[in-house]
């Protein structure tokens, strides 16, 4: 049975920022195979109320998994990713935007030998783009 340590830091939040390049949308296009114009067709966006291309939701979400290995290093804790609930792509995230995730244990089940975090994204003038919640489970 996993078990959360008696003395494991819950209250420690990790932080991880970004600026979204055009090669991180082309690279995550190219391995994931989602070439929607919303990503990699400017032309196209330029008629949407967006304007310009955008950044995959899931590759902001992929960066949340980055803040939870985070978390997970400079915790020390023994642990694996167990998925994400509630996840929200609130919004668009444009190349050159900085986004700044936050990691932060919002519950434990000691029973279990899972915690639960709030994981949310904000862009460079604190708009929030993505929220989800993680669950941690230790092993």
């Amino acid at each position: 049975m996993s078990t959360i340590p008696r003395d494991f830091d819950i209250e420690h939040e990790s932080v991880f920022a970004k600026t979204v390049g055009e090669y991180d949308i082309y690279s995550f296009a190219g391995i994931t195979g989602d070439f929607s114009p919303n990503h990699v067709n400017a032309e196209f966006m330029s008629e949407t109320p967006y304007g310009e291309r955008i950044a995959h939701g899931v590759l902001i979400l992929g960066y949340a998994s980055t803040v939870a290995s985070q978390y997970v290093r400079e915790t020390g804790a023994k642990a694996v990713s167990y998925g994400y609930d509630r996840v929200r792509f609130i919004g668009a995230v444009r190349i050159g935007d900085t986004v700044t995730l936050r990691y932060r244990v919002t519950g434990v089940d000691r029973e279990l030998g899972r915690t639960t975090a709030s994981v949310t994204a904000v862009n460079q003038v604190g708009e929030t783009v993505l929220a989800a919640e993680h669950i941690l489970h230790f092993i």
